[in-house]
């Protein structure tokens, strides 16, 4: 070994020569023993993906299909690792790509998901389907050439004569008192009505609509109706209605005097603003104001009207106090309007959850909230406390809302109780709809919003005052099947109580302003009345 050192030593070796060529033989042995990926464009690309598969080296094939979906899905490094498997017997053999996320990863971001989002209720409407197209009949083509009162004439003799409709793709029967009669008023509201809203007032109590709280059904509708094109029109003598755009929410911030107990200068307000526009104007006085009509929420709506005995008694009234022991309300001619709680105006449907399915509803019946009116402490005097299938409540306690919210109360429950506060409607009606729970409705004296279309009893039960002793056994004598259909026919109700920032077919907005033009021609006196009648 000395002496081959020695001769070594007498040899002048280039070490760096050398070192050199060994770092090129290891280079050259690492890649082809390492896979790459080649960089196509999306040419080169689609004429590869039908040859066959590339090999990079003796034993390791890609196939092209894997790296093209490696490519579209950019190796999203933030969330796997990938890790090349070794096999031992064959030392640097086929590499495997394996996607794998880390335990560490995943809590993590479980962590930080949950304190970022907070539980967001949200109804997510569909996109409407395309609306069919309607080919105009020649006497459809005629009406909209005849004057108003010709046209509601017209409209009035067609509703009669509407041909009976069995399975409609738009709408579901079984929620509806007479399906043909409304499939065709609507389309004849759509055709036909025109609409006139006086510009007269000064915000905030005109044109100023007010959107949040149990009261917004008046704003959103004067929000909508003030926006539309289709109904409304700027010369009033094609309108077959007159909107009084006010609102008595806003005319309770700006009028009232806390403390007072008196109403009586809202409705003072009113009336002067009613005789100023039979001055102004000539169509009040034409019908005595039969073509008029209001929208207003608020409790005092109805007795905001009482300083004007022909407001009070010729005007459509469509009030959420839909009460008939008042003698104001008057069934056929005024229109029950649903009382919706909106909580954000920029998303009407914010906070609107669909429910759980009947199988995650173990609660039989449901209410919490303050103790208003004569009938909420009669509830709660026979019901707080008695009973686990019955879980009653004044205002949901904290140590029960921690468990469990006052939505998910309503999407666990199959009955949700709505009785009458210091008036007859309560935004627990729609708010059950809301999320698939049968409303139970305990308010004497109270017609049902749209009444005159809907069939309430098909997707709800209405329970009389004195029977609060009895309201267990009354929703345990309905039957499974029966209780079944109500349910579902709750969610295929829904469409017509969900307010929208750009107004759908069949929602509430159309629903109100369909019932006033209803009701409108059932109470308007017609050539061809008269002629039936003699």
């Amino acid at each position: 070994m000395k002496g081959l050192i020695k001769g070594l030593r007498k040899q002048r070796i280039r070490w760096r020569y050398v070192f050199l060529l060994g770092s090129v033989m290891t280079t050259i042995v690492v890649l082809l023993h390492t896979p790459t990926f080649s960089i196509f464009t999306d040419e080169e690309e689609t004429e590869s993906s039908s040859s066959l598969p590339i090999y990079l080296n003796g034993s390791l094939h890609l196939n092209i299909q894997i790296v093209s979906e490696a490519k579209i899905e950019s190796f999203p490094a933030l969330t796997t690792t990938p890790v090349i498997e070794l096999n031992s017997s064959d030392g640097f053999s086929r590499g495997k790509l394996v996607e794998q996320v880390t335990k560490i990863d995943l809590d993590r971001k479980r962590r930080k998901r949950k304190k970022r989002k907070k539980t967001i209720d949200e109804l997510i409407l569909p996109d409407p389907p395309p609306v069919p197209r309607h080919v105009l009949s020649s006497s459809e083509r005629h009406a909209l050439s005849l004057s108003p009162k010709e046209a509601l004439a017209f409209a009035k003799l067609e509703i009669q004569l509407a041909p009976e409709v069995f399975n409609d793709t738009e709408l579901f029967a079984p929620v509806f008192r007479n399906l043909s009669g409304f499939k065709r008023s609507y389309e004849l509201m759509e055709l036909i009505l025109k609409v006139y809203i006086y510009p007269d007032g000064e915000k905030p109590i005109f044109h100023q609509p007010h959107l949040n709280g149990i009261y917004a059904s008046e704003g959103w509708f004067m929000k909508l109706m003030e926006s539309n094109t289709q109904f409304v029109t700027k010369n009033p003598e094609k309108a077959h209605l007159f909107y009084m755009p006010y609102s008595v929410k806003q005319l309770q911030n700006a009028m009232f005097v806390p403390g007072s107990h008196n109403i009586k200068p809202l409705s003072i307000f009113l009336r002067d603003y009613v005789n100023m526009l039979s001055i102004k104007y000539p169509f009040w006085n034409r019908t005595r104001g039969s073509d008029h009509f209001l929208v207003a929420c608020h409790d005092w709506g109805p007795y905001t009207v009482n300083e004007h005995p022909e407001l009070r008694r010729n005007t459509i009234k469509a009030l959420c106090n839909a009460d008939l022991s008042d003698g104001i309300f008057v069934p056929g001619k005024d229109v029950s309007l649903p009382e919706t709680s909106i909580r954000n105006a920029g998303k009407p449907l914010r906070y609107v959850g669909n429910g759980n399915r009947v199988s995650q509803r173990p609660i039989l019946a449901f209410f919490a909230g303050k103790l208003h009116g004569r009938i909420r402490p009669q509830l709660l005097k026979h019901w707080r406390n008695k009973d686990e299938d019955m879980k009653i409540y004044g205002p949901l306690p904290h140590n029960v809302a921690r468990k469990m919210t006052y939505v998910q109360h309503m999407k666990s429950s199959r009955y949700c109780l709505c009785p009458m506060g210091y008036e007859v409607n309560s935004p627990r009606i729609v708010e059950a709809i809301y999320y698939e729970c049968v409303p139970v409705i305990i308010a004497d004296n109270f017609v049902l919003p749209f009444s005159e279309l809907l069939d309430w009893s098909a997707f709800s039960v209405v329970v009389p005052e004195k029977e609060i002793p009895r309201l267990k056994e009354i929703l345990l004598e309905i039957p499974m099947r029966r209780y079944l259909k109500m349910q579902m026919n709750v969610k295929m109700v829904q469409r017509h109580f969900l307010w929208s920032t750009k107004p759908r077919r069949y929602d509430v907005f159309h629903m109100i302003l369909h019932s006033i033009w209803f009701n409108f021609l059932n109470q308007n006196k017609t050539s061809y009345d008269h002629a039936s009648d003699s």
